[in-house]
């Protein structure tokens, strides 16, 4: 289970969900689907188009990983979690094939996913790719539209080490004759992109960075560009005939948490003192927060800090203000760092505070140290986020 363990749980190979799809009848061809790939803001591209979708008057399936507090937050219809019964069922039912196969935690859970859409007869999906794209095992969709919200150095140990191998990886889910839209880039990923869209004659749409944007519930500024990537995105399911007006995409976009249940992305959580927590996990997520940061009023800032043993610490730890008061801890999973390593590499960087034995003490001190008008921030990693929630 990569969520928990990491590297040992990735498979980069297709043929087991393939196997998968061969014995569920082949689930994925029963829906409609949007499928969005990318380093960062994937998964608030993806529930902003469900929650636009909603608002159409479609029923639209969602599936998104990781979750933060229930496993069933991966796999949603209309913004309402699968059953846990449909869960044990499904897994009760296919328990042998699964065991025969050796299938990964990852490629069951597309399989439920996938069975479970279609059996509903969803009018459209927003399909999350979970790492990567080429070889993850959402990839075997073809979609409406394909989405690439942007490309970042993060698992590199899986997908390479410079931009223009993520950005192949990436455009891996980039369909023949479908068309695919394009976050952001950088010269050498817009390279990469164009070819592989001719090759596969894909009109390719890049996102204009001064489209027109609505308010959203959404807070972090980051969203802006998110926002700007799901509007394109929506122009071209209209022009493939799917009904969407101005004013769906105007209250979607004001209901992404009601419709579609998105945590964990600049939350605020409580005011006085204000505490805000966010996912973001590497250094182009982080560099945005951090300047939302900076520019929130505060007294003091207060950071409960914790992140994954693989995470690459020397790409992040200079992006954190040195005049915080940082309370590093461990989330309770075994790829977690240890709270006294990441002390010591704080130091380094001129981070300074004090470890904690678990994410609720290090956030309990610091709500009881913080007067009402200091500012805590509590991210690092997706799971010391979701020990918070």
């Amino acid at each position: 289970m990569y969520q928990r363990v990491g590297k040992a749980a990735y498979k980069a190979d297709l043929s087991n969900t393939w196997e998968l799809s061969k014995y569920l009848s082949h689930p994925e061809t029963g829906f409609k689907c949007v499928h969005v790939a990318g380093t960062n803001g994937k998964g608030s591209t993806s529930h902003m188009l469900a929650s636009i979708l909603q608002e159409a008057g479609y029923s639209v399936g969602l599936y998104t990983s990781p979750h933060l507090k229930d496993f069933r937050e991966r796999i949603k219809i209309n913004g309402s979690m699968i059953p846990k019964r449909t869960v044990s069922s499904f897994v009760t039912r296919h328990k042998a094939f699964f065991e025969k196969e050796q299938l990964s935690f990852f490629e069951m859970t597309v399989g439920l996913a996938f069975d479970y859409f279609r059996r509903k007869k969803v009018d459209i999906a927003i399909i999350e790719v979970g790492l990567g794209g080429r070889l993850d095992s959402t990839n075997i969709v073809t979609p409406e539209v394909s989405v690439i919200t942007n490309i970042g150095l993060d698992h590199t140990q899986f997908l390479g080490t410079n931009h223009r191998d993520i950005a192949r990886e990436k455009a891996g889910i980039i369909k023949t004759n479908i068309p695919v839209v394009i976050g952001e880039t950088i010269p050498e990923t817009k390279e990469v992109f164009q070819e592989i869209a001719e090759r596969r004659t894909s009109s390719i749409h890049f996102v204009d960075a001064d489209k027109k944007t609505f308010p959203s519930d959404l807070l972090g500024n980051y969203q802006q560009q998110n926002q700007r990537t799901v509007l394109t995105a929506v122009d071209i399911l209209r022009s493939r005939k799917w009904k969407i007006s101005e004013a769906h995409i105007t209250r979607g976009l004001l209901k992404v948490t009601e419709n579609a249940g998105l945590l964990g992305r600049w939350q605020i959580l409580q005011h006085q003192p204000k505490v805000i927590c966010d996912t973001a996990h590497n250094r182009e997520g982080l560099q945005l927060i951090m300047r939302q940061l900076r520019a929130e009023p505060y007294k003091k800032l207060h950071i409960v800090l914790g992140v994954v043993r693989d995470k690459d610490l020397d790409s992040i730890l200079d992006l954190f203000p040195k005049d915080a008061s940082y309370y590093f801890c461990a989330p309770k999973i075994s790829r977690a760092l240890d709270e006294n390593t990441l002390q010591t590499m704080a130091k380094d960087f001129g981070l300074m505070g004090n470890t904690y034995a678990t994410v609720k003490e290090a956030y309990r001190k610091a709500l009881k140290v913080a007067p009402e008008d200091d500012l805590i921030f509590i991210g690092g990693s997706t799971f010391v986020v979701a020990e918070v929630l």
